[in-house]
């Protein structure tokens, strides 16, 4: 029962990996844990890993092409991905029959913390207000004060219903008195009946709402999808989020919005690209907040997705049924 660690990034796998669980994959499998492999590392010497039967990954790992996988690991089982998205590498794997488990779940948890928290603050006029109160622009800070009208009842926008973005309705339907509208293709509507949320337009969400938050999936179907059409209908007062992908935000578009209402937000925590050129508007307006993707995990929070993928190894090896396993079905509705 060989495994390997295999990704481009040593330092990002073993930042991902923590001692605990690599001594617990040291007991269960063979596997050489002070050893994390490349592609090239797999090209110069393919027979050496044609008995490898489990992939431990993480962020950096290669894609293959299926006449690749076929000859570099025809024992290869499942690969165990301890990120997020499996877009770049997954499909000739689950094409050939090889098993995905990604901690896509694990990752979604500290989006949605962030999100959630963003959110709340961006009800009380957090951003405008710190921001004008921190320049003595008090007239300023005390319109953006005046305006407030909390979370309580308030309606709110999600866009995406995948892991993240049904994470972030669980959180606030938990602890806050809130309305959520969605817009999201692939949610039914009994998934809608059992999140409690309205499945709406995307031109209403934004007409709609006081704060709106994407977690579309990434794919060239949503690539600038969240253009002017949109913007021009953002309330007074109210907040855009992103915590997507940049990609998927017609920069110029947001930037006309924010510009002819001032009192409009916009919280972005991805951009295209990352970081935003130099001569971007989004450093010059005062309303567009930056951050330099936070959202998702971070220091020790890397640790659960890594433990989330070592739980579906013992459940593999004991003939169980597994959590976190990445179909072809799903890469269409995947971030």
């Amino acid at each position: 029962m060989k495994s390997i660690f295999l990704s481009n990034s040593k330092d990002k796998l073993f930042s991902v990996y923590s001692n605990d669980i690599i001594n617990q994959l040291e007991q269960l499998t063979q596997i050489n844990t002070n050893l994390c492999y490349c592609k090239e590392d797999i090209l110069k010497n393919p027979k050496y890993f044609n008995d490898t039967e489990y992939i431990f990954s993480s962020w950096g790992m290669p894609s293959f092409t299926l006449e690749e996988i076929t000859v570099l690991f025809p024992s290869l089982k499942h690969i165990f991905y301890a990120a997020g998205s499996v877009q770049h590498f997954a499909r000739p794997f689950l094409e050939l029959g090889i098993s995905i488990h990604s901690a896509y779940k694990a990752n979604a948890i500290p989006v949605a913390e962030y999100t959630v928290s963003q959110i709340i603050l961006a009800n009380k006029g957090f951003f405008l207000n710190c921001l004008y109160q921190s320049n003595n622009e008090i007239s300023k800070a005390i319109e953006i004060r005046q305006n407030i009208k909390g979370t309580y009842g308030c309606y709110i926008g999600i866009i995406g219903a995948g892991a993240i973005g049904s994470t972030v309705i669980k959180m606030l339907k938990s602890s806050y008195n809130v309305k959520i509208m969605v817009f999201d293709p692939f949610l039914s509507d009994d998934k809608a009946i059992e999140l409690k949320v309205e499945k709406k337009s995307l031109h209403n969400l934004f007409a709609s709402c006081m704060v709106i938050s994407n977690h579309m999936a990434n794919n060239e179907q949503t690539k600038g999808i969240l253009d002017y059409s949109c913007f021009r209908l953002m309330k007074k007062h109210s907040t855009f989020i992103n915590t997507g992908r940049g990609a998927q935000v017609v920069e110029n578009d947001l930037v006309k919005a924010l510009k002819e209402d001032v009192t409009r937000c916009a919280i972005l925590d991805v951009t295209e690209p990352e970081p935003p050129l130099d001569s971007s508007q989004l450093y010059t307006l005062p309303n567009i907040f930056l951050t330099s993707h936070i959202a998702g995990s971070l220091g020790d929070e890397l640790f659960r997705m890594s433990e989330y993928m070592l739980d579906d190894f013992k459940k593999v090896i004991l003939n169980e049924k597994t959590i976190h396993t990445v179909t072809l079905e799903m890469l269409s509705s995947m971030a």
